[in-house]
């Protein structure tokens, strides 16, 4: 197998163990070893398998992009990425989709980033891997941020059919009011633009800053806004 082959079997076990241990086998495994021994289990295996991918990634040699990527596609995931870091930045603040957030959902007017979307986080790691495959479209990478995508997407959906078991009447009140969609919410009337503090706006945008200018010393080209200043 070449190296983008090697990274999609190490990204399907990556992927696949984290959905069948956070999912279907959780409850057996934690009846049989407890919710301690389950963690250390969790955490070991998803450890092997994200060390793995980063070794298949890294040992991938380089291939031929499989598209040019002019300042116009840099242009358009610049902008995205920014969406992102907001995105992420305010998913860290009353965020009830987080394990134990301190207190069943909130269910009262989806406000920030969950008037957006009710899976900020998620959508900001999808909208990263989206970016990557658009302006390094190398066969390893493209590989590597679908499984990304896949994972977050995926795994949004799988928590919100959780959440429902668990949470029945709380979570569907909290998805009546918001989308599992970007601004779907927003389009159809249930939430409106409202109530972005300062930690998604102001800290979505120093992270943005942040993260892109990090290219330069750690992958050693420019990304983001950073292609034109500086």
């Amino acid at each position: 197998m070449d190296g983008a082959e090697w990274v999609a079997v190490a990204a399907i076990a990556f992927v696949g163990t984290h959905f069948l241990l956070s999912h279907p086998l959780r409850q057996p495994l934690v009846a049989r070893l407890g919710e301690a021994g389950f963690i250390g289990l969790y955490s070991v295996i998803a450890a092997l398998t994200l060390g793995w991918l980063a070794f298949a990634y890294r040992a991938a040699p380089a291939s031929a992009p499989l598209w040019d990527v002019g300042n116009g596609l840099w242009a358009v995931a610049t902008l995205v990425m920014l969406v992102a870091a907001i995105l992420l930045m305010g998913s860290l603040v009353k965020n009830p989709a987080l394990p134990n957030p301190g207190g069943a959902p909130v269910v009262g007017e989806a406000r920030g980033v969950y008037a957006v979307t009710r899976h900020p986080m998620m959508w900001a790691f999808a909208l990263w891997a989206a970016c990557h495959i658009l302006v390094y479209p190398l066969a390893a990478n493209i590989v590597l941020s679908l499984a990304v995508l896949v994972l977050a997407l995926v795994g949004a959906a799988l928590q919100d059919r959780k959440k429902q078991r668990l949470q029945p009447d709380t979570w569907r009140a909290w998805e009546a009011k918001t989308s599992y969609l970007p601004f779907a919410a927003l389009a159809r009337g249930r939430a409106r633009i409202s109530g972005f503090g300062l930690h998604a706006l102001a800290g979505g945008v120093v992270v943005w800053l942040a993260a892109t200018w990090a290219h330069i010393p750690l992958a050693g080209w420019a990304a983001g806004i950073w292609r034109w200043v500086g």
